[in-house]
């Protein structure tokens, strides 16, 4: 009996691997239209250098503190941590020693020099649908680069989700490569917005829901963001960042500079503007807000609006308005100067209350960029309000002049507030 199951055991496993197996060649080759193409000109280095904005490559592959491109960041997942590797030509630690073709697998495939597969944290499952002359105006740039000595550190996952088996057990049902293809029914612009939203820019990435696998669903529906403890709502034309209703000046504006009238980016968003959405043209950054403002509404119904919370919950709410925020946002929410009003803020209206109660713990900071060089901010208030407290606080701003979103509770407050800031 027991030899059966032993052999039944073994023809599973031998019918898993040989199925595993199938999807590991399972790759696409692209040629580079020439040598040319990642060679060292002056016109491939600018290019490059302008496609690793868009990507915003160094965000990932530098350490805090540390020499761009040189890895080290640590990115925390549900399943562990990983480490970006150096991506300098250094040739032992870094790519010093990768070709034009081993740099388009790893972009393309998502597999290294040595063949190994890579974990999608690297978003190939994005950049996958960059150019063939993309990839090779990037690798040309990255060969630029000085050379930094810097040994790339282990990455910490947890069993089984450190092997290469269950890898490509996860490509074979969440990976399929392929360069974005032009819709033909669409002009230059639209599509030159949906390669950059949907390649190099990896919106999907942060602005999608993921399955308990890790995979996102690339519909860029919003998303609670893994480990990090933000939401990114929802950029379809009805989502919840209400794009569809907004101007293509002003989706402009704030990819660019961070702000816009009435909204502005904060939390890790605040990043990706400050080190690659500002630096893009804004011929760009058009196409992509036209792209942004085509995507189809949402088909699910919007949920029921939340019952309004105790009216001894909002006396309270209102006093602590009164006594922390109302000098800069005005007694009625209506906003002063530069600090935005709160009534309508989609910011507090979102179904996740999460990016609310971040902002009242850690305060609201917009990046500092070329077009808004000196932001204002928010201040922290996690050190002078408790937890109760900040939970009434958030309350009642989600259903007072106009908001009904739900009611927030203590125990949501705790559990960010021990959420690291990066």
């Amino acid at each position: 009996m027991k030899r059966r199951l032993l052999f039944a055991l073994a023809v599973l496993l031998a019918g898993a691997a040989a199925a595993i197996a199938l999807a590991w060649p399972r790759e696409e080759y692209i040629a580079s239209r020439s040598p040319a193409d990642h060679a060292a000109t002056e016109a491939n280095l600018a290019r490059g250098a302008y496609l690793a904005r868009a990507g915003d490559c160094m965000a990932c592959h530098t350490a805090r503190g540390g020499v761009p491109y040189a890895g080290g960041r640590a990115l925390d997942t549900p399943f562990g941590r990983l480490v970006a590797p150096n991506i300098t030509p250094e040739p032992t630690t870094g790519i010093g020693n990768w070709s034009a073709d081993d740099f388009w697998r790893a972009l393309h495939n998502g597999k290294s020099k040595d063949g190994r597969l890579l974990y999608p944290a690297f978003p190939y499952t994005n950049y996958t649908k960059v150019t063939r002359p993309d990839a090779d105006a990037l690798f040309a740039y990255l060969r630029s680069l000085p050379p930094v000595r810097q040994q790339n550190a282990p990455h910490a996952l947890r069993f089984p989700y450190n092997q290469q088996l269950t890898l490509a057990g996860w490509r074979l049902f969440y990976f399929k490569p392929g360069v974005q293809q032009l819709d033909a029914s669409r002009d230059a612009r639209w599509n030159r917005g949906a390669y950059l939203v949907e390649g190099l820019g990896h919106c999907a990435a942060c602005h999608s829901t993921r399955n308990r696998f890790g995979a996102a669903d690339s519909t860029l529906g919003g998303g609670l963001i893994p480990t990090l403890g933000w939401y990114a709502p929802s950029l379809t034309s009805s989502g919840e960042a209400g794009l569809g209703k907004w101007s293509e000046a002003h989706i402009v504006q704030l990819l660019g500079s961070g702000v816009a009238p009435g909204a502005s980016v904060t939390g890790p968003m605040a990043e990706v503007v400050l080190q690659s959405l500002q630096y893009l043209t804004p011929d760009d950054l058009g196409a992509m807000a036209a792209y942004l403002k085509s995507l189809p509404a949402a088909s699910a119904s919007p949920p029921p609006a939340a019952p309004p919370p105790p009216a001894q919950t909002m006396r309270e709410g209102e006093k602590l308005y009164g006594r922390h925020c109302a000098a800069c946002h005005g007694e009625k929410g209506e906003g002063k100067g530069p600090y935005p009003a709160l009534g309508g803020n989609r910011a507090l209206t979102l179904a996740e209350p999460v990016n609310a109660i971040r902002v009242v713990l850690n305060g609201g900071f917009a990046p500092g960029t070329q077009g808004n060089p000196r932001p204002y901010g928010m201040p922290p208030f996690g050190h002078v309000l408790g937890d109760a407290e900040t939970a009434t606080l958030v309350t009642y701003l989600r259903a007072s002049w106009g908001n009904a979103a739900g009611p927030v509770s203590a125990p949501e407050v705790n559990r960010y507030r021990s959420v690291p800031l990066d």
